[in-house]
């Protein structure tokens, strides 16, 4: 009996987080979506609407417009991260220790699937995404019922941060 080589395909959703500003954050991020959608092994399924916040640091800054994505993919979390890095760099991201500053784009996996991951380079579902309305109030428009990985219903964690300022400022696609 010979054997071959059996190789599996399949694909998981993730939810990414997508936000600019500085530039045109308005065009940026739209833009962002689609070029994520152009890569291989990516296929954008849904998109948030998009919403403006203040930043949350004490750095003196632009609002913020912000999204949610939920991608199909068969590529793995670190896999998806290079990605999500490559298109930030393309759109002339340079990435340094600042944490809460401003950017021409910030891309950040959120959720991948039902996975909870903690590694140096990447923690999913995000080590934030509780603690921020930006992220919370566009994922669940577009997820309405979504569970978090290890953390439970989005719901509790949008009642937290009741007190921070999300704007809608476009319908999502």
């Amino acid at each position: 009996m010979v054997e071959r080589e059996t190789t599996y395909s399949y694909e998981l959703n993730a939810w990414i987080g997508v936000g600019a500003n500085l530039g045109n954050p308005k065009k940026t991020v739209p833009a962002a979506i689609r070029r994520l959608n152009e890569q291989a092994q990516v296929n954008v399924q849904k998109s948030s609407s998009l919403y403006q916040t203040k930043p949350i640091s004490s750095i003196s800054q632009p609002d913020f417009i912000n999204a949610v994505v939920r991608v199909r993919t068969s590529l793995d979390p670190m896999e998806l991260l290079n990605v999500l890095l490559k298109v930030e760099s393309e759109f002339g991201r340079i990435r340094d220790d600042s944490v809460d500053g401003p950017r021409v784009l910030d891309m950040d996996l959120l959720i991948y699937s039902d996975l909870i991951l903690d590694l140096p380079e990447l923690s999913v579902p995000h080590p934030r995404l509780t603690e921020r309305l930006f992220v919370l109030k566009p994922l669940r428009e577009i997820e309405s019922s979504i569970k978090l990985p290890g953390l439970g219903s989005i719901d509790q964690y949008m009642h937290a941060c009741r007190d921070q300022k999300v704007k809608k400022v476009s319908d999502g696609r």
